[in-house]
């Protein structure tokens, strides 16, 4: 879609609304070294601001045509290592983890329960961004970047579209000109990250609607749909055999519902505490876990 088709035919709240709705029924990119992506950054006691603005759909990219993309993944430890992969749902397709998961959760034994619960997949976003302000790295200011968060800050987009109060106007945040920038508010709280403070400004055009620079920044984006090509997943017997390895066990798993029998697997408990084995890109993990909004 060319930037004038964009200005004429631009995406309405109601069908970004009805997007989320329907995400939210249904509900490696971003590595050390992919210089795409923008990540805020915090002081020493784990405080920070910047403010971003969420871009429109370049074209027909996105999910469904929408200016945001979904993934789940996979991070826990077992006996036999670390399991971190995408998960194969992202794609609607099975996933030899949720498989197991729904096991141990209808075994009827809480500890298999447990297990389950360190071991679901974790939901992230990603979208086009312009770096407003970033005090920490003023030489992020001006440019286009990939932006990953979690359901906290997704919410926030939402509550935008869908203000709780009748005095309050639904606001497009993904649009040049109606749309607004995003205030990203972060917090230490008890060791994690926190968004609560986060917020949309009052309505206004980026770049005080200057379709010149406005067409440049529409031409810079990144692709959103190629983060979720079935090149970048891993097929699901790969994927079983490490799941396999990671537990410990060859696969096989009693299909008893007795609350007496307790899946062996089990004895895998998930921790987000990483050990002296773990590499480099493991650890990027955790830290992404940590920061998980």
């Amino acid at each position: 879609m060319s930037f004038a088709n964009l200005k004429r035919n631009r995406d309405s709240l109601d069908k970004l609304t009805k997007a989320i709705e329907s995400t939210t029924q249904t509900a490696e990119a971003g590595s050390k070294d992919d210089t795409r992506f923008w990540t805020p950054t915090v002081d020493k006691s784990g405080n920070g601001m910047a403010v971003i603005r969420f871009l429109p759909a370049a074209g027909a990219d996105g999910e469904d045509g929408l200016p945001w993309v979904r993934l789940f993944d996979h991070g826990f430890q077992g006996p036999g290592g670390w399991y971190i992969d995408k998960c194969l749902t992202t794609l609607n397709e099975k996933c030899p983890v949720c498989e197991h998961n729904n096991t141990l959760w209808n075994s009827g034994v809480e500890a298999n329960k447990d297990v389950a619960r360190k071991q679901k997949r974790r939901l992230s976003y990603y979208a086009n961004i312009y770096v407003v302000s970033d005090p920490s790295n003023p030489e992020n200011e001006g440019t286009v970047r990939l932006f990953k968060f979690g359901k906290k800050i997704f919410d926030k987009i939402t509550e935008a579209m869908n203000p709780e109060f009748a005095d309050e106007t639904p606001l497009n945040p993904f649009d040049f000109w109606d749309g607004a920038n995003f205030k990203l508010k972060i917090r230490n709280v008890e060791g994690y990250r926190n968004y609560d403070k986060s917020e949309f400004a009052d309505k206004s055009a980026l770049l005080g609607g200057d379709d010149e620079k406005l067409e440049k920044i529409y031409s810079q984006q990144y692709s959103l749909k190629d983060m979720t090509d079935r090149k970048h997943f891993k097929p699901y017997e790969q994927l079983k055999g490490r799941l396999d390895k990671v537990l410990g066990f060859d696969g096989i798993v009693p299909q008893s519902r007795a609350e007496d029998v307790e899946i062996p697997v089990a004895k895998a408990k998930g921790t987000l505490a990483p050990t002296s084995s773990v590499d480099d890109d493991d650890l990027d993990y955790f830290k992404s876990l940590a920061e998980q909004d």
